[in-house]
């Protein structure tokens, strides 16, 4: 489908994108944003929907295990099938997915049922963006700019998920508050929010539409080049994609959904307070994704990946032993200032690494890893919470990521960057 003409608002909207990136990027950008928005609730609202319908903390952990594992097998086929198809029509069979999931989780009670619509839909308990749609996205990202404007154009990307997802988990206070000024049912207004999960997907399904036939920059160098499985580049792939399961699997004991879970039994937290919380540290992370580009011009990408997420994860250890609720949540503060520095540039130098008609590939074969790892840990944090070790998948997930850090500082440090 050939892009249609900027509307006055996609005007405004095209001022925005970094000079030299090609406007067709913005309705990927408007997708994003959506999809943020619905993930931000859904991390905070998708544990105490589950114990609402009376399973466990341990069954909570295996539907947020099963939505991961199934985004990673989804992924994984894109990574080695999807380059036979275009790629707006996977995109928009993702969007159609994920209204099915929302339609899905909003009619069934059962535990089964719920599991294996976890496995196969595109429902996301985590903070960050590890769904199908990843890998699609930012393959046409990275064509439609170069260079640090194409860190910049995915600081953006990310900036906006993450302010929309803050959005998002604001939003998770509106059962509550349908409750207290309607006469809805707490459980009715939580299947609600689920509704409009799957509205979501039809809503980015129509912006899927929009997408011009091939991405390419606006710049005249850059020749838009048709994706290929992994060749040339598969070596730095395969460690960057072994490196990345190690984070994602830290990053998985505590996830959103876990960490709403932890507030709510450690400090007794409500949904609207918890969703307030994680508004305000979801500010935090999206304006350090926007500083992230000029830090990683002045100190470089993997510098900029591996010092700003050292303390953040120091700050998370910290919190998950501090003795008070106003310590606690001052560290997970600052981890959050902190944290998400690393999002945009861990893409940007992915698609540096490799070669342009491999980038599809390898933004699939580095998301897979990440998202099979992160898939296995929600289940041993349920375990973990049901035994009554709550602090523990912190502790955990802090130092894990901390061995992380240095030794991708000590695999990548002497690496040049080969990309255009």
């Amino acid at each position: 489908m050939s892009a249609t003409p900027l509307s006055r608002p996609a005007n405004v909207l095209a001022r925005l994108l970094p000079a030299g990136v090609d406007p067709g990027a913005l309705p990927l950008l408007a997708a994003r944003g959506l999809r943020a928005f619905g993930d931000g609730y859904m991390a905070v609202l998708l544990p105490a929907y589950l114990l609402s319908i009376g399973l466990g903390t341990l069954e909570v952990g295996i539907v947020s295990t099963a939505t991961m594992l199934g985004s990673a097998l989804a992924t994984l086929a894109v990574g080695a099938w999807g380059y036979r198809f275009a790629g707006g029509r996977l995109l928009r069979g993702a969007a159609l997915l994920m209204a099915a999931t929302g339609l899905g989780f909003a009619s069934l009670s059962s535990f089964w049922p719920l599991l294996i619509v976890a496995l196969v839909g595109t429902l996301n308990p985590s903070s960050g963006d590890v769904s199908v749609f990843l890998p699609l996205e930012h393959a046409r990202l990275a064509a439609a700019a170069r260079g640090h404007a194409r860190t910049a154009l995915f600081a953006r990307y990310s900036l906006l998920g993450a302010l929309c997802a803050a959005l998002g988990a604001l939003a998770a206070a509106v059962p509550d508050w349908l409750v207290r000024h309607s006469e809805f049912a707490r459980l009715d207004a939580l299947r609600g929010m689920f509704v409009v999960y799957g509205a979501i997907g039809l809503a980015v399904f129509w912006l899927y539409r929009n997408l011009p036939a091939q991405a390419g920059a606006s710049d005249a160098d850059i020749t838009p080049v048709a994706p290929a499985p992994l060749g040339p580049s598969r070596r730095v792939v395969v460690r960057l994609a072994a490196l990345f399961s190690v984070d994602s699997f830290a990053g998985g004991l505590a996830i959103n959904a876990l960490m709403s879970l932890w507030l709510l039994e450690r400090f007794g937290f409500s949904l609207t307070q918890a969703g307030v919380f994680f508004f305000w540290t979801g500010l935090l992370g999206a304006a350090s994704q926007l500083a992230a580009p000029v830090v990683a011009q002045r100190i470089g990408l993997l510098n900029t990946m591996v010092f700003t997420h050292l303390p953040a994860n120091v700050c998370l250890v910290l919190a998950a032993v501090a003795p008070s609720l106003p310590i606690a949540l001052g560290l997970l503060t600052v981890r959050s200032a902190l944290s998400s520095m690393d999002v945009p540039t861990r893409t940007a130098y992915v698609m540096a690494v490799v070669t342009p008609a491999e980038r599809s590939a390898a933004a699939s074969f580095t998301a897979v890893p990440r998202s099979l790892a992160a898939a296995i840990s929600p289940t041993i944090s349920g375990a973990l919470f049901a035994a009554g070790w709550i602090s523990v998948p912190l502790i955990a997930c802090g130092l894990l990521k901390i061995s992380y850090d240095l030794a991708l500082w000590r695999a990548m440090r002497r690496d040049r960057l080969d990309g255009d």
